[in-house]
């Protein structure tokens, strides 16, 4: 036999829906299931398949697995290393693809592909794979049209791919989506699309185990954000990602947790308003409650989101500042108080027309200038984040901010600048966070700086030369 899939496999294989994401994890055999999926249809002569990965430099390794199956099992499949394809002697044929950068998806423009495979989704922006979508369709009578993806958690695909997949519903749960269309005479007509998780990890490619026992070993021993992602498929945690102190665990106690429950704000404390404009991506504006020992609370939130990721509702600022009025005069939390407002100042530029700043103005919606300074703002987060040795932090979140939470744990590092978080991200929540942080600055937490000793392998200590505290100085 040239292959055969393992149990996880099969169970992804077996599936019948339009969508289908399988992994989440290191080691779960997703490369191979994607690969041979796309066989399923190579006996019939117009079928088409394309296999996507971000750069081609990527598809070495799927090729290399394509090159190891499709001549023993398809004697006759011929490869063309120049157009990244296989034809098999049906005439059907295999695409290797790439798209690295999004306007690369043009080059799939008029084409038609009955399967499309997504190795590593979460390398794609949501845009590319909505338009790579509508390629998938079928070339002729007798296919079968559907989509397959890959995915280990992390990458600037990473929240939109979680919210369409991870958490839309329990793993190996379909989840139906309606759809309705209207034809040139008129008739309405409604269908369904259909989406599921299968999640796999190393533990599911027993293959692989008995290859390289020690794989799980190496795994473990990454450091705790990668080893949660990698090892056990755990999609709050991930390599890149900008804010892996954050903690969505709510005790009743409030400790080793950043989201917690609303409550009542006392009077005595203030409250500040931030905001990031957005038009054609969301707009965020963020209320925070600040206690008498300059903890900030996230109490109430206002986001300009069509539902699409990252896509904003285009709302014009006077539409957003009537919003923020009303919210202020009916929040309990809010209603009557002096409320301090902050903002990007780039809202206050104008090209010879009224400025966005100046519309809230006379919307009788004030903010001062924030400041801009982005790593410094990055800095201030971190320092909020941070534990005391009694496990509270200074930022707590209410549990009813839901896209803070969605996006805030998902943003990850700049490829090009890698002190910075990558701006191509729904980062909207974190900016008007970041102003307000920096309007409120803190002092780093006070941890002892441990003295970094030459490593010996005749000494027993295991911490030798590792310095906990480096990134509080970065």
């Amino acid at each position: 036999m040239v292959w055969e899939p393992q149990e996880r496999q099969a169970a992804f294989m077996a599936r019948g829906e339009d969508e289908a994401l399988y992994g989440g994890a290191a080691g779960g055999g997703k490369s191979e299931a994607l690969v041979i999926e796309a066989l399923r249809q190579v006996h019939i002569p117009h079928y088409r398949a394309l296999i996507l990965r971000k750069t081609y430099p990527q598809l070495t390794e799927l090729i290399d697995k394509a090159e190891r199956y499709y001549p023993r099992a398809f004697p006759g499949v011929k490869y063309n290393s120049s157009s990244h394809s296989w034809r098999f002697p049906s005439g059907a044929r295999i695409i290797f693809g790439d798209l690295h950068r999004t306007q690369d998806r043009h080059k799939y423009q008029g084409h038609a592909y009955d399967f499309m495979g997504f190795d590593e989704l979460t390398h794609f922006a949501y845009d590319e794979y909505v338009y790579l979508r509508s390629r998938n369709r079928a070339t002729g009578p007798g296919t079968r049209v559907y989509m397959r993806s890959t995915a280990n958690p992390g990458g600037v695909g990473h929240v939109w791919v979680k919210d369409r997949f991870v958490t839309a519903a329990p793993p190996m749960t379909t989840v139906r989506e309606p759809v309705e269309w209207v034809d040139p005479e008129g008739t309405r007509h409604t269908s369904t699309t259909s989406r599921i998780f299968v999640p796999a990890t190393v533990f599911d490619n027993r293959l692989l185990l008995e290859h390289d026992p020690a794989y799980v070993h190496r795994l473990a021993s990454l450091p705790d954000a990668e080893r949660r992602a990698l090892l056990y498929g755990d999609w709050d945690s991930f390599s890149g990602q900008v804010f892996a102190e954050w903690r969505n665990a709510p005790n009743p106690d409030r400790s080793h947790t950043h989201v917690i429950e609303p409550f009542r704000i006392p009077e005595s404390w203030g409250v500040w308003r931030g905001l990031d404009w957005g038009y054609s991506r969301p707009f965020s504006v963020g209320w925070y409650a600040v206690d008498r020992d300059r903890r900030l609370y996230r109490i109430r939130e206002l986001y300009g989101c069509t539902g699409r990721p990252n896509e904003g509702t285009k709302w014009e600022p006077s539409r957003v500042a009537r919003a923020i009025r009303e919210i202020e005069r009916d929040d309990p939390n809010l209603r009557g108080r002096q409320i301090h407002g902050i903002a990007d100042p780039a809202i206050w530029q104008s090209d010879g027309t009224e400025s966005i700043g100046s519309i809230f103005e006379r919307a009788h919606v004030y903010f001062e200038r924030g400041d801009h300074a982005r790593i410094s703002g990055k800095m201030q987060v971190h320092y909020r984040l941070a534990f005391d040795p009694d496990g509270f932090p200074m930022l707590y979140v209410f549990d009813t901010c839901r896209h803070f939470i969605r996006t805030f744990p998902a943003l990850v590092y700049d490829e090009s600048d890698v002190e910075d978080v990558d701006t191509d991200g729904e980062d909207h929540a974190y900016d008007e966070l970041r102003y307000i942080c920096m309007a409120n600055p803190i002092a780093p937490p006070e941890r002892p700086v441990e003295v970094i000793r030459p490593y010996s392998p005749l000494d027993t200590d295991t911490d030798v030369g590792y310095d906990h505290y480096a990134y509080f100085r970065r």
